[in-house]
């Protein structure tokens, strides 16, 4: 189905999804990043930018976003939105992941299970574009919606595996590779082989499938690793309460610049808790790499002025393996939290493979490692 439906609407706002991607490209090339289209932090944030648009304009927002991000809305659509309390119009377009009768990974099959439900539950209306709904098919459904969304109630759009499609060629993101040197993927092989025994919790999304591979390669099974395979942005946390826990083992959080932008307090938190034992590596690519490439507001941030004034002692940049492994092996070898920044280039592995073992089993092996100690 095409998106010419779209046309109507003038503000759009999300958090970027692969099975979203068609959406996400027509918004980039048709609006790129500024007054109409803002790709924020979380979902959550999302919705609030589309309360604003509404009070300001009068208008119907737009919010798109993977499912597994209805978590991060349910507190704003249902105190702020709902027509119990504002009653704020919007129109939400959500990627079905996990649906059910559709293979997918394991951290999305309960959510997609949930979905329309939990939806409903918060207020949302729902209708399911599927691939054979129809262009016209979804403006008869806005026509019905649209006394609902003159009420202030909020409606969602809830697309299945492959219902969306766009002309246009496939847009291609950049970040400068001639300025970065390094691809995440040797970052991770780099802290793989400094932290010996050490834990390590990575991140969702491609960082966590080449940490399940390198392992792999190295033959070393992955009772040293927690895959966070999702939610998103909480890596870091999780590290934290390993690091309090455990203060005899070293605690490798391996961090993106969208996952730490996701959930930012926690960075306060870990700061203002100082485990000596945590090492916090964020892989700054300035996109949404697993999901399309989606541009973050990273690019533009000194993070390590942030974590400084967050309260990590030990902050610092870099842009070469050389300099990686100075500092991690500096990281290894002293006692206080430690953060560093590493800049990387968009790119990845065209085969790339996903992790072959059950997320319960990895957690089991690494659990049995932790009580160990």
């Amino acid at each position: 189905m095409k998106l010419d439906f779209l046309k109507g609407y003038d503000f759009f706002t999300g958090v970027p999804d692969s099975q979203l991607k068609p959406l996400c490209d027509y918004l980039m090339a048709t609006y790129g990043i500024g007054n109409s289209h803002i790709i924020p932090a979380n979902e959550g944030n999302c919705v609030g930018l589309a309360a604003g648009y509404h009070l300001a304009t009068g208008k119907i927002p737009v919010v798109y976003l993977q499912n597994s991000g209805i978590g991060n809305i349910v507190n704003p659509v249902a105190s702020l939105m709902n027509d119990k309390v504002y009653g704020i119009p919007c129109i939400f377009i959500v990627g079905w992941r996990g649906e059910p009768g559709v293979h997918d990974e394991p951290q999305h099959i309960f959510q997609g299970e949930i979905t329309l439900q939990l939806l409903e539950d918060v207020g949302v209306r729902t209708y399911i574009i599927g691939r054979d709904t129809t262009e016209d098919d979804v403006i008869t459904q806005l026509k019905r919606w649209k006394p609902l969304l003159k009420n202030g109630k909020q409606v969602a759009f809830v697309v299945q595996k492959g219902a969306l499609a766009i002309d246009e060629n496939k847009m291609n993101y950049a970040n400068g590779n001639t300025m970065f040197r390094m691809l995440r993927e040797d970052v991770i092989r780099r802290v793989v082989t400094v932290s010996g025994d050490g834990l390590i919790v990575s991140t969702t999304g491609k960082t966590s499938r080449e940490l399940f591979e390198i392992r792999e390669k190295n033959t070393q099974g992955h009772q040293c690793d927690f895959l966070t395979v999702g939610s998103m942005g909480h890596c870091s946390s999780i590290a934290l309460g390993i690091a309090m826990h455990k203060p005899d083992r070293k605690i490798w959080c391996i961090d993106g610049d969208g996952s730490v932008l996701m959930h930012m307090g926690a960075i306060a938190a870990i700061g203002s808790i100082n485990p000596g034992n945590m090492v916090h590596i964020v892989i700054n690519n300035g996109v949404h790499e697993s999901v399309g490439g989606f541009p973050t507001v990273a690019a533009g941030l000194d993070f390590v002025k942030i974590f400084e004034g967050c309260g990590y002692a030990n902050c610092v940049c870099v842009d070469t393996i050389d300099s990686l492994d100075a500092e991690l092996w500096k990281a290894k070898m002293r006692s206080s939290l430690t953060f560093i920044e590493a800049k990387c280039m968009i790119g990845s592995r065209g085969d790339l493979g996903r992790p072959t073992v059950a997320a319960r089993e990895i957690k089991e092996k690494f659990m049995e490692n932790l009580l160990q100690s």
